[in-house]
């Protein structure tokens, strides 16, 4: 389990489908995704994350949860991690509680992800896709250090549209420098 101030992170536990359907299935949070929309069953959804708790080879996936309540206001991912190449992609970041957006829940969640990443399992390199019109994401992933790399043009066709995908990634030596600045601001 990773802590920070105001979150944790813990893996994702086999109960936590309903939740995860809830926000799969909420309009506002998926116009923000980098991934396509599909409409996902509570059957097929408990499925897929007891796949995701049972089988962590290829992919992560954490549950973020509030340090206070230990309530799951939403879960975050790795995939792809490529051992050989000592690396892995970003697989998202949802927070589905509203409550909770915009007052730095997924700053430090996707923080304590980067340290796990890097610090536990030794990768090199993460990569992260955002939609270009999801300027919040993209600030933050520069906040954490990510530096762009290109734009996919018309990558993702959802709501009826192209859209471009902005690439950034962050290498272990540049999230040293986050980390130490990440450690100064938590002893304030």
């Amino acid at each position: 389990m990773s802590r920070g101030r105001w979150v944790y992170l813990r893996a994702l536990d086999v109960d936590d489908y309903v939740l995860v359907n809830k926000w799969r299935n909420d309009d506002e949070i998926q116009s923000l995704t980098g991934g396509n929309r599909y409409y996902v069953s509570s059957a097929m959804e408990k499925k897929w994350v007891e796949e995701k708790a049972l089988d962590n080879s290829k992919d992560v996936y954490w549950a973020i949860c509030l340090k206070e309540t230990d309530e799951m206001i939403g879960y975050i991912s790795i995939n792809n991690i490529d051992w050989r190449n000592r690396k892995a992609d970003w697989g998202g970041i949802v927070v589905g509680e509203r409550a909770h957006r915009s007052r730095g829940c997924a700053s430090e969640a996707s923080y304590l992800m980067m340290e796990y990443v890097f610090c536990e399992l030794g990768l090199h390199r993460l990569t992260g896709h955002w939609l270009e019109e999801h300027k919040t994401s993209i600030l933050m992933g520069r906040m954490l250090g990510f530096k762009q790399e290109g734009v996919l043009r018309d990558n993702i066709y959802k709501d009826n549209a192209f859209h471009n995908v902005v690439i950034m990634s962050i290498l272990k030596s540049e999230f040293a420098e986050v980390r130490q600045d990440f450690k100064t601001e938590v002893s304030k």
